[in-house]
C-alpha cells in the first residue's frame, strides 16, 4: 500500500488512443483523489476530481473525471491547432512532471480543458526566477467529454527526448491540479497542496511521487 503522496502508474501492454475514455484498462488504474484546495482546505464534493495514470511503451496516459456542479468556464471559440495561452484562467486539469527526481526544479507542465484545448510548457527554476519555455513541443494529444455534472479529460503524452520512457519501479516527482469556476470563488485544487499565501501551483518542493509499476 502506497502513502498519500504516491501515485501508481500501471503498465499496459497496448497503447491507448487518447479518446479511449472508457477503456477497461482505466478500471485497473489506481484512483487518485484531487479533493483539496491549494491551501489544504477540503473542497466541496461538487468540485472534486479523480485522476488515473497508465503508461505504455509509447506514452503516458492520464484521465481526470471531475464533478461539475457549476457552469463551465471555457473558451466560446476553442481551437486545437496550437497551444491555447491563458488556458489556466479557465476550467482546466493539469499535471506537473519532473522526470529527474534529483532536479525537481526542472519540470513540465501539461494542461487540458473541457474543450479539448491544451498547453505544454517546460519549466526551470533558477535562484533568480522561473523560466518558461513556451516553444517546448511534447506532441501531447487530448480528449474530453462533458456530461451533466461531470467532465472527463484525458491526456496522452508520448515519450520523447525530454520525457523518457521509464523503467519499471522508476519514480518521478509529480503534482496534479484542477482549476474550476470564476472569481471571486474560483477554485484552485491541488493533489499535494502548495499552501502558499495565494493560489500558486509552481511549488516543486511539495510534489509527490509517480511510481511506474
Amino acid at each position: 500500500m502506497y502513502g498519500n503522496d504516491i501515485i501508481e502508474a500501471r503498465r499496459i501492454a497496448t497503447d491507448l488512443n487518447v479518446s479511449d475514455l472508457q477503456s477497461a484498462e482505466w478500471a485497473r488504474a489506481q484512483p487518485t483523489r484531487i479533493d483539496r484546495y491549494w491551501s489544504g482546505d477540503l473542497a466541496p464534493a461538487s468540485r472534486q476530481a479523480e485522476a488515473r495514470v497508465l503508461w505504455s511503451n509509447k506514452a503516458l496516459h492520464l484521465r481526470f473525471v471531475c464533478h461539475q456542479g457549476e457552469s463551465l468556464i471555457v473558451n466560446e471559440k476553442p481551437q486545437h491547432e496550437k497551444k491555447t495561452m491563458g488556458l489556466w484562467d479557465r476550467d482546466v486539469c493539469e499535471i506537473f512532471i519532473a522526470p529527474d527526481p534529483q532536479i525537481v526544479e526542472r519540470y513540465f507542465e501539461f494542461e487540458a480543458a473541457p474543450t479539448g484545448e491544451w498547453i505544454d510548457v517546460a519549466i526551470h527554476w533558477t535562484p533568480e526566477k522561473r523560466e518558461s519555455d513556451w516553444e517546448f513541443a511534447s506532441h501531447m494529444t487530448t480528449a474530453a467529454r462533458v456530461e451533466t455534472e461531470r467532465v472527463t479529460i484525458a491526456m496522452r503524452i508520448p515519450w520523447n527526448h525530454w520525457i523518457h520512457e521509464p523503467h519499471k519501479n522508476e519514480r518521478w516527482r509529480v503534482n496534479l491540479f484542477r482549476c474550476v469556476g470564476k472569481d471571486p470563488d474560483r477554485g484552485y485544487l491541488a493533489w499535494q497542496p502548495t499552501k502558499t499565501p495565494k493560489p500558486n501551483f509552481h511549488v516543486p518542493q511539495v510534489f509527490g511521487w509517480l511510481v511506474f509499476v
